[in-house]
């Protein structure tokens, strides 16, 4: 198992987006950014917005773009603009998005049904990728039998990396992850794998690395909840005791992001902001006050409303919980990974 782990925060839609990546980065942070998925196909151009997150961020930290799309020439043609455009650390290609619209137009994760389309991807991608080339991907569509012809796929792909979250695309995020799957990867393929999938504490980055032996760790959803959790792994993989957060940092960061998205969006109306900062808090605030921070925040239309309940919940010196609890629609399948590992 590799001692010293490369932590990247994950591409979320929305989600991986500038604001987040400021405040994550004055908690630690994560050793590699992946951006949110540049659409591509015979019309795109690469988004203006997820280009100015990679321009924009300030960090010594490389940064990933990540692609999404089924058309070789149209996917080498956005890499060749992307990389003239922003200095990122190599392109990303996403085969794992279980999004119905997404799987609908035969890119993200159903590009893990057309092997053929994959390997030339990969093929015509590889000479015009001045950095990293990776793919992030599930381990099947439809089941975990996939798997072993998809191994046999990438270990003759000329890849940099390969970031497996270990469920298939119909499991989206509601099953355990597969973890025998991740090490079998981690056994078989000639580059190094990153395991992805369920990490939202440092217990279950411990028990990830050890049940894998992974060379990386991807998280996403727990560490837009928890900022600190990158520092947490970093600190536990020393030998050290990460520091027990409070509610009140948790105020804090909550308003820190707040005002990165306002400064960041050009926004109308107020109740446009409160519901920007909602794809947030929906993880951040999830089991806080038995829930009831984030039904409050649901409902908040006005900033004045949502700074209010998050004071009243947060305004105070308890413990923030090391683990998020189970929850079938944000926090699911940590179990498999347990708390007490």
């Amino acid at each position: 198992m590799n001692p010293l782990p490369q932590l990247l925060l994950a591409p979320m839609q929305d989600v991986s987006v500038l604001p987040l990546w400021r405040c994550l980065e004055r908690r630690g942070g994560p050793d590699v950014y992946v951006t949110e998925y540049l659409r591509v196909h015979r019309d795109s151009h690469p988004e203006k917005w997820i280009l100015a997150s990679i321009r924009e961020l300030e960090t010594e930290k490389p940064v990933m773009a990540q692609m999404i799309g089924n058309d070789p020439e149209h996917l080498v043609r956005t890499a060749k603009s992307i990389q003239r455009l922003v200095p990122c650390a190599g392109i990303d290609i996403n085969l794992g998005c279980p999004a119905p619209t997404v799987c609908g137009k035969q890119a993200g994760g159903a590009l893990l049904r057309n092997h053929d389309l994959i390997r030339r991807i990969a093929l015509e991608l590889r000479p015009v990728v001045q950095g990293r080339l990776t793919i992030k991907t599930r381990i099947g569509f439809e089941t975990p039998a996939e798997f072993d012809a998809l191994l046999e796929l990438f270990a003759s792909l000329p890849l940099d990396s390969l970031a497996i979250h270990g469920r298939t695309v119909r499991e989206r995020y509601r099953s355990d992850v597969h973890t025998a799957e991740i090490a079998r990867a981690v056994a078989a393929l000639p580059f190094p794998v990153v395991a992805n999938g369920s990490i939202v504490s440092v217990a279950s980055a411990r028990a990830m690395l050890r049940k894998t032996g992974a060379a990386g760790l991807m998280i996403g959803r727990g560490a837009i909840r928890d900022p600190w959790l990158f520092d947490g792994i970093r600190d536990d993989l020393a030998g050290r005791e990460p520091p027990r957060r409070r509610l009140h940092e948790v105020l804090a960061y909550l308003r820190d992001l707040t005002g990165e998205v306002v400064s960041d969006g050009d926004f109308e109306k107020e109740s446009q902001i409160v519901n920007r900062m909602k794809k947030f808090t929906n993880y951040i605030a999830s089991g806080i006050s038995g829930g009831a921070l984030n039904d409050e925040l649901r409902r908040a239309t006005t900033l004045a409303v949502y700074d209010e309940s998050c004071r009243r919940h947060l305004e105070n010196d308890d413990f923030f919980a090391e683990e998020p609890g189970e929850d079938g629609t944000l926090f699911c399948g940590i179990t498999e990974l347990g708390r007490s590992n």
